[in-house]
């Protein structure tokens, strides 16, 4: 099906391929090449919402994920890594980052002497709640583009997609 919007830069290297190699199908280029450009024009502006708190968006997502995880927010580190999937000395990282300006603190698991619990300060709370909201309202910002039906029919695609990764 052919687009009825202005080509844009992929459809331009498309264009290129094509008179290159017409012998390749080269359709897949052209989503995968605007699903990468697109993610990468969105982090910039979600990165510039989170910096004006402060954070950035490893940080963000360790105070988001122990907000999220309700109250107390506090989670063992395992907790953190599972939700996040990212390696253990990764999140030491992040967990001492985060430590340093106020925002979590390491405590003792009351069920388990032998492991910590990560969790939101007041200070980490305020922060992240504030933020969040700043994020979400950024979110409808960017999603605009498109009428509601198209989001969901685009959320719905990005499942399937995401679930040939992901299961």
């Amino acid at each position: 099906m052919e687009s009825k919007q202005t080509p844009d830069a992929v459809d331009r290297i498309l264009a290129q391929w094509r008179q290159e190699r017409p012998d390749l199908n080269v359709d897949p280029m052209g989503l995968l090449g605007r699903l990468g450009r697109l993610r990468d024009h969105i982090a910039r502006d979600i990165e510039s919402v989170l910096q004006a708190h402060g954070l950035n968006s490893s940080s963000f997502d360790v105070l988001a994920t122990l907000r999220r995880a309700g109250h107390p927010y506090q989670l063992s580190p395992s907790d953190l890594l599972a939700a996040m999937m990212v390696t253990s000395g990764t999140m030491t990282n992040r967990i001492d980052q985060l430590e340093k300006q106020g925002l979590v603190q390491r405590l003792p698991n009351p069920h388990d002497r032998r492991s910590l619990l990560i969790a939101l300060t007041d200070k980490g709370f305020a922060l992240i709640e504030q933020a969040v909201a700043d994020h979400v309202a950024n979110q409808h910002r960017l999603a605009a583009t498109l009428t509601p039906d198209q989001q969901a029919t685009l959320d719905d695609l990005l499942r399937i997609f995401l679930s040939s990764y992901e299961g």
